[in-house]
Protein backbone atom coordinates (compact mmCIF):
# COMPACT_ATOMS: atom_id res chain seq x y z
CA UNK A 1 0.00 0.00 0.00
CA UNK A 2 1.48 3.59 -1.36
CA UNK A 3 0.67 6.09 1.69
CA UNK A 4 1.55 9.79 -0.25
CA UNK A 5 2.75 12.68 2.25
CA UNK A 6 1.55 16.30 0.32
CA UNK A 7 4.12 19.16 0.80
CA UNK A 8 2.77 22.88 -0.39
CA UNK A 9 4.68 25.80 -0.55
CA UNK A 10 3.28 27.10 2.92
CA UNK A 11 4.09 24.07 5.14
CA UNK A 12 7.58 24.20 3.35
CA UNK A 13 8.55 27.56 3.57
CA UNK A 14 7.05 27.50 7.75
CA UNK A 15 9.15 23.71 8.37
CA UNK A 16 5.90 22.83 8.93
CA UNK A 17 6.30 18.64 9.25
CA UNK A 18 2.88 18.18 10.30
CA UNK A 19 1.94 16.20 6.76
CA UNK A 20 5.04 14.11 7.26
CA UNK A 21 4.69 13.61 11.03
CA UNK A 22 1.04 12.98 11.23
CA UNK A 23 1.44 9.91 8.44
CA UNK A 24 4.78 8.38 10.23
CA UNK A 25 3.61 8.66 13.94
CA UNK A 26 0.37 6.99 12.67
CA UNK A 27 2.52 4.11 10.83
CA UNK A 28 4.64 3.56 14.21
CA UNK A 29 2.02 3.65 16.85
CA UNK A 30 0.22 0.88 14.73
CA UNK A 31 2.89 -1.43 15.88
CA UNK A 32 4.23 -2.90 12.72
CA UNK A 33 7.03 -0.49 11.69
CA UNK A 34 8.36 -3.79 9.29
CA UNK A 35 5.35 -3.63 7.54
CA UNK A 36 5.41 0.05 6.10
CA UNK A 37 8.57 -1.09 4.67
CA UNK A 38 9.11 1.23 1.44
CA UNK A 39 5.00 2.73 1.10
CA UNK A 40 5.99 6.34 1.57
CA UNK A 41 6.00 8.39 -1.60
CA UNK A 42 5.92 12.20 -1.60
CA UNK A 43 3.71 14.43 -3.68
CA UNK A 44 5.59 17.90 -3.71
CA UNK A 45 3.67 20.98 -4.62
CA UNK A 46 6.06 23.84 -4.00
CA UNK A 47 5.10 27.03 -5.85
CA UNK A 48 7.47 28.52 -8.58
CA UNK A 49 8.25 31.65 -10.70
CA UNK A 50 7.27 30.76 -14.59
CA UNK A 51 10.46 29.39 -16.05
CA UNK A 52 12.15 28.38 -13.00
CA UNK A 53 14.26 25.54 -14.52
CA UNK A 54 15.71 24.15 -11.02
CA UNK A 55 14.43 20.63 -10.19
CA UNK A 56 12.75 20.63 -6.56
CA UNK A 57 16.28 19.60 -4.81
CA UNK A 58 17.82 22.54 -6.57
CA UNK A 59 15.52 24.19 -4.18
CA UNK A 60 16.93 25.75 -0.89
CA UNK A 61 13.67 25.98 0.78
CA UNK A 62 12.80 22.35 -0.18
CA UNK A 63 16.06 20.90 0.73
CA UNK A 64 15.85 22.90 3.92
CA UNK A 65 12.34 20.94 4.78
CA UNK A 66 13.82 17.55 3.84
CA UNK A 67 16.86 18.62 6.09
CA UNK A 68 14.62 19.34 9.03
CA UNK A 69 12.71 15.99 8.22
CA UNK A 70 15.79 13.85 8.35
CA UNK A 71 16.76 15.24 11.95
CA UNK A 72 13.36 13.96 13.36
CA UNK A 73 13.57 10.97 10.99
CA UNK A 74 17.04 9.99 10.24
CA UNK A 75 15.68 6.18 9.76
CA UNK A 76 12.93 7.87 7.03
CA UNK A 77 14.40 6.21 3.89
CA UNK A 78 13.33 2.51 5.17
CA UNK A 79 9.65 4.14 4.85
CA UNK A 80 10.28 5.10 1.26
CA UNK A 81 8.87 3.62 -2.14
CA UNK A 82 12.29 2.86 -3.40
CA UNK A 83 10.82 1.41 -6.35
CA UNK A 84 9.02 4.75 -7.52
CA UNK A 85 12.18 6.54 -6.98
CA UNK A 86 11.54 8.19 -3.79
CA UNK A 87 14.97 7.27 -1.90
CA UNK A 88 17.04 8.35 -5.02
CA UNK A 89 15.59 11.98 -4.43
CA UNK A 90 15.77 11.67 -1.23
CA UNK A 91 18.82 11.71 -1.58
CA UNK A 92 19.26 14.23 -3.86
CA UNK A 93 17.71 16.65 -0.93
CA UNK A 94 21.28 16.32 0.81
CA UNK A 95 23.54 15.30 -2.20
CA UNK A 96 25.11 18.25 -4.43
CA UNK A 97 24.55 16.98 -8.11
CA UNK A 98 23.99 17.79 -11.13
CA UNK A 99 21.47 16.92 -14.03
CA UNK A 100 22.23 14.88 -17.29
CA UNK A 101 19.76 14.68 -19.31
CA UNK A 102 21.99 11.50 -20.94
CA UNK A 103 23.05 10.39 -17.74
CA UNK A 104 20.06 11.23 -14.67
CA UNK A 105 21.11 12.80 -11.82
CA UNK A 106 24.96 13.05 -11.32
CA UNK A 107 26.00 13.17 -7.61
CA UNK A 108 29.23 14.49 -6.08
CA UNK A 109 31.01 11.57 -5.40
CA UNK A 110 32.34 12.30 -1.75
CA UNK A 111 29.16 13.71 -0.54
CA UNK A 112 27.24 10.56 -1.86
CA UNK A 113 29.73 8.51 -0.12
CA UNK A 114 29.26 10.41 3.04
CA UNK A 115 25.47 10.44 2.81
CA UNK A 116 25.34 6.85 2.36
CA UNK A 117 27.65 5.73 5.01
CA UNK A 118 25.67 7.91 7.30
CA UNK A 119 22.39 5.96 6.07
CA UNK A 120 24.07 2.85 6.53
CA UNK A 121 24.88 3.41 10.42
CA UNK A 122 21.29 4.76 11.23
CA UNK A 123 19.54 2.64 9.19
CA UNK A 124 21.73 -0.74 10.98
CA UNK A 125 21.01 0.41 14.65
CA UNK A 126 17.67 1.43 13.79
CA UNK A 127 16.84 -2.03 12.37
CA UNK A 128 18.50 -3.40 14.67
CA UNK A 129 16.39 -2.23 17.45
CA UNK A 130 13.36 -3.07 15.52
CA UNK A 131 14.35 -6.87 14.77
CA UNK A 132 14.32 -6.42 11.04
CA UNK A 133 17.19 -7.80 9.26
CA UNK A 134 19.19 -5.20 7.75
CA UNK A 135 21.99 -6.38 5.11
CA UNK A 136 19.72 -7.27 2.26
CA UNK A 137 18.14 -3.96 2.40
CA UNK A 138 20.91 -1.88 3.05
CA UNK A 139 22.69 -3.29 -0.37
CA UNK A 140 19.93 -2.89 -2.17
CA UNK A 141 19.77 0.29 -1.02
CA UNK A 142 23.55 1.62 -1.68
CA UNK A 143 22.94 -0.54 -4.92
CA UNK A 144 20.16 2.26 -5.68
CA UNK A 145 22.73 4.96 -5.40
CA UNK A 146 25.41 3.25 -7.45
CA UNK A 147 27.38 1.44 -4.95
CA UNK A 148 28.32 -2.23 -3.72
CA UNK A 149 28.48 -3.26 -0.68
CA UNK A 150 30.83 -6.31 0.85
CA UNK A 151 29.73 -8.53 3.77
CA UNK A 152 32.74 -7.12 5.47
CA UNK A 153 31.50 -3.98 5.63
CA UNK A 154 28.22 -5.57 8.08
CA UNK A 155 30.85 -7.14 9.63
CA UNK A 156 32.43 -4.46 10.76
CA UNK A 157 29.66 -2.64 11.72
CA UNK A 158 28.64 -5.35 14.15
CA UNK A 159 31.90 -5.41 15.94
CA UNK A 160 31.63 -1.31 16.80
Amino acid sequence: MTTTIALNTNCIRTLDLSPATTVIEKLLQSGAIASHEQEIQFDINYEREPGDPRELSEIPEVRLWFIRLDAKYPWLPFLLDWKAGEFVRYAAMFVPHQFSSKEGIQYNPEALEIFLMHKLFVLTDWLQQQGIPSQTRLQYMAQLLGYELDDAIFELFANR
